[in-house]
């Protein structure tokens, strides 16, 4: 599996490439804009430098993640890309929010735009380069899942699409005469908008804590199971510190006879597994499944086949029998439909209560906060 380490450097190396390439064509702006002593074109190469930004902040955002945990700040500071991710959005959404007032500005007030063909030269390069530079830092983003790379490689696309619409109505303007650049242009802002406010959605569902892939969480369910000795996978909980960094727990069921030796053997594999998979520091909790012909196990019955014929419970886990206080507990996943969990709690006891009558019950409303 890849390192921390190595990851950076690649997100590195890339805003590096996104920084040289806006450099580069900001100096063939400028020159020819010099040359043929167009303000419009050096404009244009000084825009270009501030595109760089997007990378700088990626720059910046990937060295202050990488810094090592601290006393303060025990998960170390992976979350920090995501902040840089939500900066990058911010700066697409208000590029598609000042695109869209200019189009619409020019829809109301027509302008007659002058072209010549160095303006079609610098338009064309400026198409190709953002576009190859884009596509290229927003794969990279996906390879090595760094939501400010796809941000910043998105932000060089929107940038391309943009110029191209600029050359699409200029074609338009010289062949039939007519300025469609406000209406072309208002189009492309709402989709650039749009997609600002995606961008943004992402890094934001991670720092408010969603859900994680259920694809991610059927896999570590049946890695555990695989395991000799479990017999069940439950309350699987995972918060992202980062892209590279995952703490979680979960409980597995296994027999009551299982000793505690072998307990600490079965759950010290399982948690250096997951962290050599998945890179996930996981705890893992036990429960005990009641075996034999004892009362713990005729209570297990009862109480598991009763529960499991409701179609408004998803899932039955974490049986257990205290002798001591003659108590029964059990935890109960409900459906989404079930929004009074009290009294959904006191209907389920006062299902059970009659087929054990001398026994104390208590029902323990859990959630799934994984799947």
């Amino acid at each position: 599996m890849r390192s921390d380490n190595d990851r950076s450097k690649r997100i590195i190396r890339t805003s590096y490439i996104g920084i040289a390439a806006n450099v580069l064509l900001a100096a063939f702006k400028a020159a020819v804009g010099l040359l043929a002593n167009s303000i419009a074109i050096v404009m244009d190469a000084v825009n270009n430098l501030s595109d760089a930004l997007s990378s700088v902040i990626t720059i910046v955002g990937t060295k202050l993640s990488a810094r090592p945990a601290d006393r303060k700040h025990p998960f170390g500071f992976g979350r920090i890309e995501y902040f840089s991710a939500i900066i990058i959005a911010v700066i697409v959404l208000s590029a598609g929010v000042t695109s869209l007032i200019e189009s619409v500005k020019k829809i109301i007030e027509p302008t007659q735009p002058e072209y010549t063909r160095l303006t079609f030269v610098v338009i064309i390069v400026a198409v190709v380069v953002k576009l190859l530079l884009g596509q290229y830092v927003k794969k990279q983003g996906e390879r090595l899942k760094s939501d400010a790379l796809i941000a910043s490689g998105s932000d060089a696309v929107f940038d391309a699409l943009i110029t191209f619409t600029t050359l699409f109505s200029a074609i338009i303007m010289l062949i039939w005469n007519v300025s469609i650049d406000g209406v072309l242009g208002a189009l492309i802002s709402v989709v650039i908008i749009k997609a600002g406010v995606e961008m943004l959605a992402s890094p934001v569902n991670e720092l408010l804590g969603a859900r994680v892939s259920p694809e991610l969480v059927h896999a570590i369910k049946r890695e555990i199971m695989g395991f000799d000795g479990v017999h069940g996978v439950n309350d699987v909980i995972l918060h992202n510190y980062g892209p590279d960094v995952m703490i979680g727990s979960l409980h597995i069921s296994v027999d009551d006879t299982m000793d505690a030796h072998r307990i600490h053997l079965l759950t010290r594999h399982i948690t250096e597994q997951m962290f050599a998979r998945y890179d996930i520091v996981m705890t893992v909790g036990i429960y005990a499944i009641a075996t034999g012909n004892n009362k713990h196990a005729d209570l297990q019955s009862i109480v598991l086949q009763t529960l499991g014929q409701h179609d408004d419970i998803e899932q039955v886990h974490g049986f257990f029998y205290d002798e001591d206080e003659n108590l029964v507990s059990v935890d109960v996943v409900p459906e989404l439909s079930v929004h009074d969990e009290q009294a959904f709690c006191e209907r389920l006891v006062a299902e059970l209560q009659p087929l054990m009558p001398d026994v104390k019950l208590s029902i323990v409303i859990d959630h799934n906060y994984s799947e």
